[in-house]
């Protein structure tokens, strides 16, 4: 068994720094003594093969973590769908292929819990891949995370690598996209509420019946970290709490964090989604990795991030 100082030494690359998750998992790897994470510049295009072959010639990574990669809500896979799924085919394939190319041993592919198909039976267990239709309203972005799941599998197969996913499930924290047109539905609400202060009414999407679980950044990060530290017999893992909540409730936690007062008006004429999605994680706590934080605590932290960083809100005011 590799020692753990071994590990924190290790040159490992984390594609995808700049974003929500990769900025809380080099805060995680960098305080907790990793002392050799490369990073590329936020405007390094990932799309391009050259660009990345070029950079782990030069630099030989020996571990990866590829958390780069295009995400929205609803709304914007909607709107945008062969941008969802091109822009995350070539990223992850770029990526995985240059790791091959250059003989790079170990790496972490960071998918989704939206890899699952819309009906599997819950909680969601990792052998549910591929059994049956996925939720059309992320069907782009899902079938890129498959793709990427597939390439480190066949990777493995073929090369005898330690290539490895993980599949969080939704995602929430300091850094989030607070922008309405693209956001996700925590963020997106904890925005709307407190736009809405003190009375003024807040319209959301569906009837609040769908059951989601959500897990903050920082304990995605935290289950990096740990895998990166542990032999992994598996090639899949979910990552998540194993706890769900209606999105109604959800909505009642954010409004009170917030302090907003008004009404709450549900607009059943827009899809729902899932009618549930909650993930198996026995998998990965059986090695003994488990959540640390818990939803309303980590929605309150949240929230006092977004409300002061001042940077952050106008930009989403002024849609830029």
């Amino acid at each position: 068994m590799v020692s753990l100082d071994t590990v924190q030494r290790k040159k490992i690359y984390l594609a995808g720094h700049s974003g929500m998750v990769g900025r809380a998992t080099l805060t995680e790897l960098t305080v907790n003594g990793y002392t050799n994470i490369l990073t590329t510049p936020p405007d390094f295009d990932l799309r391009r093969q050259d660009l990345v072959n070029r950079y782990f010639e030069i630099h030989r990574p020996e571990s990866v973590i590829v958390a780069a990669a295009r995400v929205g809500g609803i709304l914007a896979n909607s709107r945008y769908p062969y941008d969802f799924i091109i822009d995350n085919l070539l990223i992850e394939a770029n990526l995985i292929n240059a790791a091959v190319k250059f003989n790079v041993p170990d790496l972490i592919f960071l998918g989704s819990s939206c890899i699952y198909p819309q009906k599997a039976s819950q909680p969601i267990k990792e052998e549910s891949l591929l059994t049956g239709s996925l939720e059309p309203t992320n069907e782009w972005y899902a079938i890129a995370k498959i793709g990427g799941i597939k390439l480190c599998q066949a990777a493995n197969r073929q090369f005898g690598l330690n290539y490895l996913s993980l599949m969080p499930t939704n995602l929430y924290g300091e850094g989030d996209n607070f922008d309405l047109q693209t956001s996700h539905v925590l963020p997106a609400m904890l925005r709307k509420f407190h736009d809405a202060k003190p009375d003024g009414s807040v319209q959301l999407w569906g009837t609040g019946s769908p059951m989601r679980e959500f897990m903050h950044v920082r304990d995605l990060a935290k289950a990096i970290r740990f895998v990166l530290e542990h032999e992994c017999p598996e090639d899949i893992y979910n990552v998540g709490t194993g706890e769900d909540i209606s999105i109604r409730d959800l909505a009642k936690m954010i409004q009170m964090t917030v302090g907003h007062e008004g009404p709450i008006v549900w607009d059943s004429g827009k899809p729902d989604g899932t009618p549930r999605k909650l993930l198996d994680v026995s998998r990965l706590h059986s090695m003994g990795w488990k959540h640390t934080i818990e939803l309303e605590d980590g929605i309150a932290a949240t929230y006092k991030w977004m409300i002061n960083n001042t940077k952050t809100l106008r930009e989403v005011k002024h849609g830029s």
